[in-house]
């Protein structure tokens, strides 16, 4: 019999592998300061692109001052409990009001963190005899709650509404022959790492030949997309059609947790099913009163939403005047692609944030294929035009570097060791 813990020490998995030489500066990097498009990494100033700050509201002086009230005024472990046991509040029941009125739905129900409540609630909603159709490009929650999942599940290519139909089809056949169970089909608004936004519309049309539900995640879209932020449904026009929406408040809201919108008797089902929630502490009270400050102002300072717009607009027109490859993103999540095997893509990171001051994601194998390279450009309502404009300086040198082959001779030290 071996040691269960033996395999763990000689295969680290595919990212693991490489944590000696990438810790703390490719893998867990530590950004300190002032939350915002400047930040300090290894003790130097950087122009960031890596954070979801989407409005900006991380550091807003109305936000900071309502977060350190609150967490005055309750201290973070109250209240105390599930909410199911002892856990509520009248905040907790506010929140999920305005929540639920903001993308218009009956009800909505909150979560103490995204990833567990979505993966979670699929749970929850899907029984053995029940089939899920889902995007290839699912976020992994999603893919988690599916693992979950002791049913059938078809995947379709990603947005591709023509096979969407061949796997809802067979879901269909397969429930027609069983003789129970019911279809739930899975997208997501926006697609967080090509920015590309889910074909809703093209997915609800297709009610009008199957029967199934729909549940959207819209991590990136809530608070960034619509005309009042309510997301990618609202943008699409589709928004009441949705049967359940998604989001977590980690992204435009700058916070911790998430919520599930829908039809008051299944989010009721959800709110009493959900084993991630019913068995776990209730969202702290300051949290919950400083997501509602934060929702408040999704709501009512639009101004938000047009500056965020303003340098989505000039960073990726700027990206594609200077002949970047920046996908079919037609969001604010901005890929920049390239091509580069691994040690390229290292060196070309280690010179954009030694030699040009830029803190930007880097995707490469084995999250996409190998030969690829993506980088990963969130903007937010807090960067300027100098930001803008020193990173697509940086850019187009490194690039320049890249296809010279430059990076391809250069040496990669031991970050571990070097921070």
């Amino acid at each position: 019999m071996a040691d269960i813990f033996e395999k763990l020490v000689k295969h680290n998995g595919p990212i693991g592998q490489h944590r000696e030489r990438a810790h703390g500066y490719f893998a867990f990097p530590k950004l300190e300061g002032e939350i915002g498009s400047r930040m300090l990494f290894r003790g130097k100033e950087k122009i960031v692109w890596s954070l979801n700050n989407y409005l900006g509201l991380a550091n807003h002086p109305d936000i900071r001052k309502v977060d350190a009230e609150a967490a005055a005024r309750f201290g973070l472990a109250a209240p105390m409990g599930a909410r199911m046991m002892s856990g509520n509040s009248g905040y907790h029941e506010q929140l999920e009001k305005e929540l639920a009125e903001f993308v218009h739905k009956e009800d909505a129900n909150l979560f103490n963190y995204g990833y567990q409540g979505i993966m979670s609630a699929i749970d929850a909603i899907c029984g053995r005899h029940d089939v899920i159709v889902y995007d290839a490009e699912s976020h992994a929650c999603i893919i988690d709650g599916l693992r979950l999942h002791t049913g059938h599940r078809y995947v379709f290519k990603h947005n591709d509404i023509e096979d969407c139909e061949k796997q809802l089809q067979r879901a269909t056949t397969l429930i027609e022959k069983q003789g129970s169970g019911g279809i739930l089909v899975i997208s997501e608004g926006v697609f967080g790492m090509a920015g590309d936004q889910g074909k809703l519309k093209e997915i609800v049309e297709l009610k009008d030949k199957y029967e199934f539900r729909f549940l959207v995640d819209d991590a990136h879209g809530f608070g960034t997309l619509g005309k009042t932020g309510a997301g990618a449904g609202e943008e699409q026009g589709i928004q009441d059609q949705i049967d359940l929406y998604f989001s977590t408040f980690a992204k435009s809201m700058a916070s911790i947790g998430g919520f599930m919108a829908g039809d008051r008797a299944i989010v009721d089902y959800i709110r009493y099913n959900t084993r991630s929630q019913i068995f776990a502490k209730s969202l702290p009270l300051p949290i919950t009163v400083g997501n509602l400050k934060r929702l408040d102002m999704l709501r009512t300072m639009p101004e938000l939403r047009k500056k965020l717009w303003d340098v989505v607009t000039k960073l990726q027109k700027g990206l594609k005047d200077s002949g970047f490859d920046i996908g079919a993103t037609n969001s604010c999540v901005t890929p920049v692609y390239m091509k580069g095997d691994v040690p390229e893509a290292t060196a070309m990171v280690m010179d954009l944030r030694e030699n040009y001051n830029i803190f930007c994601s880097i995707v490469v194998y084995p999250v996409i294929p190998k030969g690829h390279i993506i980088y990963r450009l969130v903007p937010t309502a807090v960067h300027t035009d100098e930001d803008i404009e020193r990173t697509l300086v940086a850019f187009r040198a490194t690039k320049k570097k890249l296809d010279a082959g430059e990076y391809r001779v250069a040496a990669i030290p031991d970050m571990a060791e070097a921070s």
